[in-house]
C-alpha cells in the first residue's frame, strides 16, 4: 500500500512539474523562436536591422506573479551590441513599447542610435513613455499608430517630479524649507538641465536648431504630469518629425 502511495505521489509531482513548470517554459521558448523567425523575415524584406525594446507586464516564476519590466542596463548592453553589429549603411528600425526606465540606460541606447550613420526610424505601436520617448528623439523619424502615445521626459527625484520640488522651494521662504527638500531641488534643477541638453543633442540634425531647443524645453520642463499622453497630433505640433 505504501508503495502505491509513493508511486502516486511521484506521478502527481511529475505532472505538477510538467504542467506548471516545464510546459510554460517550453511555450515561451517556442514563442520566442517564432518571433525571431518573423523578425528575420521582416528584416530581409525591408533590408534593415530591427531592434525591439518591448516591456510588458508578464507572469514570472512558478506562481505567475505579474512583473512589469522597464529599460535597464541589460537592455542597453544588448541594444548597443546589436547596433555595433549593424553595417553603417544599413537602416535601423527600432520598435518601442515601454514605460521607460533607468535614465542612464535609455540615454546610452539613444546616443548609440543617434551615432549610427544609416537612417534611423522608431516605431511606436502603443506607447513609449519617459526613457522610451528619449530614445525616440534619436531617430530621423518617428512612426506612431493612430492612438499611440509618447510622454514627457522630465526627471523624477525621490519618486516625485523634479520640477514640482523646485516650485515648492521657489514658492516658500528658504527658512521654511527643510534641508532635504533644498537638496532635492538642487539635484532636480541639475537633472532638468542635463536632460534638456541631452534632448537637444539627440534632436540635432533631425529638426531645426530652434525646434530642438523648443521641443527639449517642452518635454523636460515638467509642465505636464510624467504620464501625460502625447498623441501623434501633439507630437507634430511640438515639431517632432
Amino acid at each position: 500500500m505504501n508503495d502505491i502511495w509513493q508511486i502516486l505521489s511521484f506521478a502527481l509531482g511529475l505532472l505538477f512539474f510538467v504542467f506548471f513548470v516545464l510546459v510554460p517554459i517550453l511555450n515561451r521558448q517556442r514563442a520566442h523562436r517564432e518571433l525571431l523567425e518573423r523578425f528575420t523575415r521582416i528584416q530581409r524584406k525591408r533590408k534593415s536591422r530591427i531592434i525591439a525594446i518591448v516591456h510588458r507586464q508578464e507572469a514570472m516564476g512558478l506562481l505567475g506573479i505579474p512583473q512589469l519590466r522597464s529599460i535597464d542596463l541589460n537592455d542597453a548592453e544588448m541594444v548597443l551590441e546589436a547596433i555595433r553589429r549593424t553595417p553603417p549603411n544599413k537602416p535601423l528600425e527600432i520598435i518601442l513599447h515601454t514605460p521607460g526606465g533607468l535614465l542612464v540606460a535609455a540615454l546610452q541606447i539613444a546616443r548609440a542610435i543617434k551615432a549610427h550613420p544609416g537612417k534611423k526610424t522608431v516605431f511606436v505601436p502603443h506607447y513609449a513613455f519617459s526613457g522610451g520617448t528619449l530614445i525616440a528623439l534619436a531617430a530621423d523619424e518617428i512612426v506612431m499608430s493612430q492612438h499611440a502615445v509618447l510622454g514627457p521626459i522630465d526627471p523624477q527625484i525621490a519618486g516625485v517630479p523634479a520640477a514640482s520640488v523646485i516650485r515648492v522651494v521657489q514658492q516658500k521662504p528658504v527658512q521654511a524649507v527643510e534641508d532635504f527638500t533644498l537638496l532635492l531641488a538642487d539635484v532636480g534643477e541639475k537633472a532638468i538641465n542635463q536632460l534638456r541638453i541631452a534632448a537637444q543633442d539627440l534632436l540635432h540634425g533631425s529638426v531645426s536648431d530652434n525646434a530642438a531647443i523648443s521641443i527639449a524645453d517642452e518635454l523636460s520642463s515638467g509642465k505636464w504630469t510624467h504620464d501625460y499622453p502625447i498623441t501623434p497630433e501633439m507630437a507634430n505640433e511640438l515639431g517632432l518629425n
